[in-house]
């Protein structure tokens, strides 16, 4: 797999550039963006700024990889044995090669990854060097950086390698860690909080389906859950923090394990992929505050304007470029439709989902009233047990891993330069204003 993936993927690099460099010789000086006041000091909120192929967040059709639409690859990319949800094998290599995978494609990148996946026993004593309460995304960064050492991109720099080749090593720095991921992210949550009860890879498994079994979870439906949560968590465009975050440390050739765990560090904000744990938090609070199972839809509906009215936001609610409902919302909501339709927290989500959009909107406040994928994540995953609360940002971190480090290998085979805007202070934008 290793040569053939390399392979299929060097054929690709050679167009890609010259298409790249065409584009700006012949159209270098095009405009395709103003920049405002507003968005200058907003986050720099709908700037086009850097170019990310693997996936596009378009306002009204939802996020779209390489042009096909979750929708269309939950029903495209191939399943495991009897499964009915997504590999994230397949979603990473229609982001890394462009196009959709034969089932042969997703099975070698399997097996791949079971050959890299071998993590050494240092990190797991730095893991263990860790209080047990330090934070599940402290230890996953930590152990992250502590993979450096086995940085093939590292050693060839420090070689002297030639820059069209700097994306060979990051190739294979990309493959190795993404494969280590699961298991360093399993040895956290079963030393936290299993005690330190390990348990074993079992490599007869997939990649979703073993990462699954190491957190301790077996059930067939688990599994589905996972393949369905690795896959449509996976990318989100360029510009969010823990893309960005990696994109730019990566243009500095800092390796793969310096820019995924600064992304990783970013993900880990209460504004980036802490939002899945709100949410719950949010609604058992909710349900406390009734004191029962099931709760109708005006006790919805006057929670929700407590909420508003207390001078807090509805936690998974809005986005900062999606104006309808989030299809990975959607595509869980399908999950549990067919897993759990009878479970009372999917009740709930189903009951928040009917009353929150109308409210909000009778703000005349909101762009966006429609759920995002943070409103569903975290109840799926009580569903089967899992309940603490600090590991959900380690699950989206392992997945996020799947389109960051994709994005990383293009940006070195295409040679994407060091990213540094211009900055400038307020006294001299007043000035620009005169």
């Amino acid at each position: 797999m290793e040569n053939t993936l390399k392979q299929k993927f060097q054929e690709k690099i050679q167009p890609a550039r010259d298409e790249r460099k065409k584009l700006i010789i012949d159209h270098g000086e095009k405009v395709i963006g103003d920049i405002t006041i507003k968005q200058i000091y907003s986050g720099m909120r709908g700037m086009i700024s850097m170019v990310t192929e693997t996936s596009k967040l378009d306002p009204e059709d939802g996020i779209k990889f390489r042009g096909y639409s979750l929708d269309e690859l939950i029903e495209l990319l191939p399943t495991y044995a009897n499964g009915k949800q997504p590999m994230p094998e397949g979603i990473f290599y229609l982001m890394l090669m462009g196009e959709l995978p034969t089932q042969q494609d997703v099975e070698l990148i399997t097996q791949e990854w079971k050959k890299r996946s071998n993590v050494p026993n240092f990190v797991f004593s730095i893991l263990d060097s860790f209080p047990k309460n330090a934070h599940p995304m402290t230890q996953f960064s930590a152990a992250i950086l502590a993979l450096r050492g086995e940085s093939c991109f590292m050693k060839a720099y420090n070689d002297g390698v030639r820059k069209t080749e700097y994306w060979d090593s990051s190739f294979e720095d990309s493959m190795n860690l993404i494969a280590t991921l699961p298991r360093i992210a399993a040895y956290i949550y079963r030393r936290v909080y299993k005690n330190d009860d390990h348990i074993e890879p079992d490599l007869t498994l997939d990649w979703s389906g073993n990462f699954a079994h190491m957190l301790g979870f077996n059930s067939n439906d688990f599994h589905e859950l996972m393949r369905l949560y690795l896959t449509i968590h996976a990318d989100h465009e360029g510009g969010n923090v823990s893309a960005h975050t990696s994109h730019l440390v990566s243009s500095a050739l800092s390796d793969a394990y310096l820019s995924f765990s600064a992304g990783m560090n970013g993900l880990a904000g209460p504004l980036h992929g802490l939002a899945n744990q709100e949410v719950i938090k949010w609604l058992l609070k909710m349900k406390e505050h009734y004191n029962q199972e099931i709760l109708t839809k005006d006790q919805v509906s006057e929670y929700v304007k407590k909420t508003l009215s207390d001078g807090r936001v509805i936690p998974g609610f809005g986005h900062a470029v999606l104006r309808k409902t989030d299809p990975r919302y959607i595509a869980q909501r399908n999950f549990a439709l067919e897993y759990l339709k009878d479970y009372d927290l999917f009740d709930l989500v189903s009951k928040v989902y009917e009353v929150v959009p109308q409210i909000l909107k009778a703000t005349g406040k909101v762009k966006n009233p429609w759920p995002n994928v943070d409103a569903h994540s975290g109840v799926l995953l009580l569903k089967y047990g899992m309940k603490e609360y600090d590991f959900f940002t380690v699950l989206f971190g392992v997945s996020r891993s799947l389109g960051i480090l994709s994005q990383l290998i293009w940006n070195r085979a295409l040679g994407s330069p060091i990213e540094r805007p211009v900055s400038m202070p307020t006294d001299i934008i007043k000035k620009k204003l005169i």
